[in-house]
């Protein structure tokens, strides 16, 4: 490395340290070192992209949103010279604290953050403020793929299947698989060798973590006690264990924005304006044709036309609000707002899917080797990662293995499995009750009586994660005010086949931290009983049926809420090209048309639907 290099290297340790508040350095060495670094940032060929200043009347297309899948839109549709392509978002760039893994739940409620909270409802998030559970979703160029913990999983074939199976031909997993590959440079060599299921040399790295406690490989053992297999979850089969992979590159994020956003910033036909609020699409309301978009920059309003096509890629909260601010939804509800109807299509908004996971199933051990933030972050790991890009910092808030695990109402036969333990090596005290439990936004009181007398301690946490809800939530606009937030309910467990899951899945939790192969670590169930569940005896059904109610920690998997399917299903929004019905030059291309959510976190599929549905588009216009 360079010295330019060493010096910026510096300053993004020292940047890391103090933006979590942590090391005194003094103003004038990091302003010295600040001015090199500027000089070598300028020549970093992965450097932000420019945001384009003036920008013109008309575009090609115009792509609402540059997260998860609207970074992949704009790549491929600039891949043709011929066409013109705006990206409207309504955050900015990422920062130095975006890149470093091991920070990921300090960006959550800051100013990257659309900061979303769901209505109070009384059946999930009792132990959170107000009860209302947080959804953290990316305002960020890159959106949520900046502040998720960077997990690649495809989910099950059968998922895809499923989605064909309801009318959408095309979206078997045959089908998509291609798509999930093309994206894909797989940097674990024993995988890139399978070709079948793995590529190299796509936009996304994806590769093993840098950085493993022990309590990794111990979780593998435990999963092989308890009768599965470890095994590639992206492969040909899920039910297992094995290491979490992630999208991650020399030790920092792969976001969407660096991965398929920073290649292209030199194409001529890609323009890019930040800090742009979508307002609404314009749709004519005679011929339904979408031609143009509305958008707030520098406080004033302005307007893009687009000849082609608008992309909606706003991601499953604000893709449903700008749909019905555009005139696309319930006519009842639009009504009711003052909206002009332009399409009345019931579906926008409803049939909202989230991965739901029990938080707080915490096991305590004996040796000093979990993830421990005030042992973890300081101003050594913080020079070793950013001059040797391994250390502590790389670790993803603790997450190391997965575990798919069938539950005794899954299908045992089938490949099919109904709960994903999510094994980190830390657990909600393992900062101290700071940043964690802000995070997911539990209340002062809960926190202290359940965790305050562990906190720093070495422990582990199994967070079992429900893969198939039943129960389904909605979204609805406040007011017709663009700026304000939606009112969201989430319907978490009012399906009861969603409690009795989740349950043995909390059971199979417990069962897991007493396997021989964690006891060697100490394991012990951290049982204190729950606030609002101490009237019932512990441990029984009816107990864990209440404390499942109260640590509901969603996954942030929010989906589903403009769901594909054909023109016979009446709750459709879009057909299977992902065209919205009833509108002509508007297409949403994101985690909101999935029909169901995938079985799994869901980063890697909205990714897939970005790669696909750029195709699509492209063989239109072709």
């Amino acid at each position: 490395m360079s010295i330019t290099g060493v010096i910026g290297a510096a300053v993004k340790a020292a940047t890391v340290l103090l933006g979590v508040g942590i090391g005194k350095i003094t103003i004038i060495p990091v302003l010295i070192a600040m001015l090199a670094y500027f000089n070598y940032d300028l020549m970093d060929p992965e450097n932000h992209p420019h945001v384009t200043k003036e920008l013109r009347k008309e575009y090609d297309f115009v792509v609402i949103g540059g997260g998860s899948a609207g970074s992949v839109m704009v790549n491929r549709l600039t891949e043709n010279p011929e066409w013109n392509v705006l990206l409207l978002e309504a955050g900015g760039h990422e920062t130095e604290i975006t890149d470093v893994p091991i920070l990921s739940l300090y960006l959550h409620k800051s100013k990257i953050d659309w900061s979303y909270r769901t209505e109070p409802q009384d059946s999930a998030c009792q132990a959170m403020v107000d009860h209302r559970c947080c959804w953290t979703r990316g305002k960020v160029l890159g959106g949520s793929s900046v502040l998720n913990t960077m997990l690649y999983i495809r989910g099950n074939r059968r998922d895809y299947d499923q989605w064909e199976s309801y009318g959408n031909p095309g979206w078997g997993y045959e089908d998509v698989l291609p798509y999930f590959k093309k994206s894909q440079d797989q940097r674990n060599p024993y995988l890139a060798r399978n070709t079948r299921y793995h590529n190299t040399g796509g936009y996304l790295t994806v590769q093993d973590s840098p950085y493993l406690t022990p309590l990794g490989a111990a979780f593998l053992q435990a999963g092989e006690e308890m009768g599965y297999d470890i095994l590639d979850v992206n492969g040909e089969q899920q039910t297992g264990f094995a290491f979490f992979q992630l999208t991650m590159r020399r030790g920092t994020r792969c976001s969407t924005a660096k991965a398929f956003i920073r290649p292209i910033q030199l194409r001529k036909n890609f323009h890019l304006s930040l800090w742009s609020h979508v307002t609404r699409v314009l749709i004519d309301p005679l011929s339904r044709k979408a031609y143009g978009v509305e958008f707030i920059r520098n406080g004033r309003k302005e307007i893009v036309y687009a000849k082609k096509e608008v992309i909606l890629s706003a991601g499953s909260v604000n893709t449903p609000v700008l749909l019905m601010l555009s005139g696309v939804g319930p006519r009842a509800h639009l009504e009711d707002l003052g909206i002009p109807v332009i399409q009345d299509s019931p579906g926008v908004g409803q049939n909202v899917q989230d991965h739901i996971a029990v938080g707080g199933l915490v096991f305590l051990i004996d040796y000093e080797i979990s993830i421990v933030l005030d042992r973890m972050v300081n101003i050594n790991t913080a020079l070793r990662y950013a001059i040797t890009e391994d250390g502590p910092l790389t670790s993803s808030v603790g997450l190391e293995s997965v575990g798919f695990i069938s539950t005794k109402y899954a299908n045992q036969s089938d490949d099919w499995p109904d709960i994903e333990f999510m094994l980190t090596s830390s657990s909600t005290s393992s900062d101290g009750g700071t940043h964690v439990r802000n995070a997911h936004g539990l209340s002062d009181e809960f926190y202290h009586e359940v965790f305050s007398k562990i906190n720093n301690h070495d422990v582990f946490g199994v967070f079992p994660m429900l893969l198939r809800p039943k129960s389904r939530g909605y979204i609805r606009l406040k007011s017709k005010n663009p700026l304000d937030y939606p009112l969201i309910y989430h319907n978490y467990l009012t399906h009861p086949e969603d409690v009795e899951t989740l349950r043995e899945g909390v059971k199979a939790a417990i069962a897991f931290g007493q396997t021989s192969s964690m006891r060697r670590f100490g394991s012990r169930f951290h049982d204190k009983p729950l606030p609002n569940c101490k009237h019932i005896p512990l441990y029984t059904d009816e107990y864990w049926n209440c404390a499942i109610r109260q640590y509901t920690m969603t996954i942030y998997h929010m989906s589903c809420s403009a769901k594909m399917g054909p023109s016979s299903d009446p709750m459709a929004v879009v057909d299977p090209e992902l065209k919205v019905y009833g509108i002509t030059g508007l297409r949403v291309i994101d985690a909101s048309i999935m029909p169901t959510i995938t079985s799994g976190n869901i980063n890697a599929p909205v990714i897939m639907i970005g790669e696909k549905g750029a195709d699509m588009v492209k063989a239109r216009w072709t």
